[in-house]
């Protein structure tokens, strides 16, 4: 990110400036604190030193006074953050078969910890979700109290690609979106664009691209002061009044005009849906990929996100993270995951071998079993999640 020209910066980096910390002033003698994930040729991809440099930073900020917001965007022109680098976690998962290691229940605790900080942080959070947010960027997003989208935007839950379940908060989310789109969304890894992702509420502010600095000089003139309501009303003021001034406008989305149609996919069993979309003539129609997609991911993944689903909107969001964190670690002891990271990720050859090829050959004791938390609840690592 550029230095505000109209404010003084100050950089507080860790040694490996993968994220980039800055506070800008403003008129009122305030500061704005700025993350920018610094990683731009892995699309700037959350690693375990980038959550635990971002969650201390955080914590400094949100007992500081002097921070009346904090914005996080993301290196280069691409991204914002294409979700988590997981190759380390991967390879303790082959190293150790069937057992729960520590990489993998490190990682996504301090991801989950992080993702939860931004959710309840009090002050104003905005995230500049320009270019792609996928998987662990949408759980950052989804933190923030103001979500502002480009006409650039590319968002999207992946992980039935690799043998996981939308996670980072996606049980809670997903299920509060309209209808069956939730579900929609995790089972096809269907990339939404601005319109689609304010439809459903991943957005709630758009912008065009090269508005950002434009924003942030906007932003050094108010009136920032020590009360939270008032500064996130002064934030949200703010990018209304350059919403209306954008000049490439909101695209228009597929979800809401087919609102009714994903709802009709999406309705009854699990192997009902499978065979639903099986059948479906989706060529050259909008479906034709996310479709693709869905049939070629993982039927434990599908049975994962199916019960997901089912989850509803009866969990808090603590408890909907300390389900998924229990969630994710079975998913690389004993899922599919190491198996679709090989093939995404390792060896690329797109050609992942599920443990089942059947939605109805999945066992019901090993969904119970990946859905159980390792852990009894007082020994649980997010215990300490009010």
């Amino acid at each position: 990110m550029t230095t505000h020209k109209n404010a003084d910066a100050e950089l507080v980096a860790q040694s490996d400036n993968s994220v980039v910390f800055q506070t800008l002033g403003t008129a009122s003698g305030k500061q704005i604190g700025v993350v920018t994930l610094n990683v731009e040729k892995a699309l700037n991809s959350l690693n375990l030193t980038m959550v635990n440099a971002m969650t201390k930073q955080l914590l400094q900020w949100q007992n500081d006074d002097g921070i009346a917001m904090v914005m996080l965007d993301g290196a280069g022109e691409k991204a914002f953050c294409a979700g988590g680098d997981v190759r380390a976690i991967y390879h303790a998962s082959i190293e150790s078969p069937g057992e729960v290691t520590e990489q993998a229940e490190t990682f996504f605790e301090r991801e989950y910890r992080l993702d939860y900080l931004l959710h309840t942080l009090g002050k104003p959070v905005m995230v500049w979700g320009d270019g792609i947010v996928m998987g662990g960027g949408l759980g950052l997003m989804a933190g923030a109290s103001h979500r502002v989208l480009t006409e650039r935007s590319r968002i999207a839950m992946p992980e039935v690609t690799i043998g996981l379940y939308p996670d980072v908060g996606g049980s809670y989310f997903l299920n509060r979106m309209p209808g069956k789109t939730g579900l929609f969304l995790g089972l096809t890894a269907y990339n939404m664009n601005a319109g689609d992702a304010k439809y459903v509420g991943v957005g709630n502010h758009y912008l065009n691209s090269d508005s950002k600095e434009p924003l942030l000089d906007h932003l050094a003139t108010l009136s920032w002061g020590d009360d939270c309501k008032l500064n996130h009303r002064l934030l949200t003021e703010q990018l209304n009044a350059m919403e209306q001034e954008a000049a490439v406008p909101l695209p228009q989305g597929q979800l809401e005009a087919k609102q009714t149609e994903i709802d009709e996919l999406m309705t009854g069993s699990l192997t009902e849906i499978v065979e639903r979309v099986s059948s479906v003539d989706c060529h050259d129609s909008w479906l034709e990929r996310p479709l693709k997609t869905l049939l070629s991911g993982s039927p434990l993944s599908w049975h994962l996100i199916y019960r997901q689903a089912l989850l509803g909107t009866s969990l808090s969001l603590a408890e909907v993270f300390k389900f998924e964190l229990g969630c994710s670690v079975n998913c690389c002891a004993i899922g599919d995951f190491s198996e679709g990271v090989r093939a995404l990720l390792i060896d690329k050859d797109r050609q992942p071998k599920w443990r089942y090829r059947e939605v109805s050959a999945v066992p019901k004791d090993l969904i119970e079993q990946l859905i159980t938390s390792p852990w009894a609840d007082t020994e649980h690592p997010l215990k300490s999640m009010v």
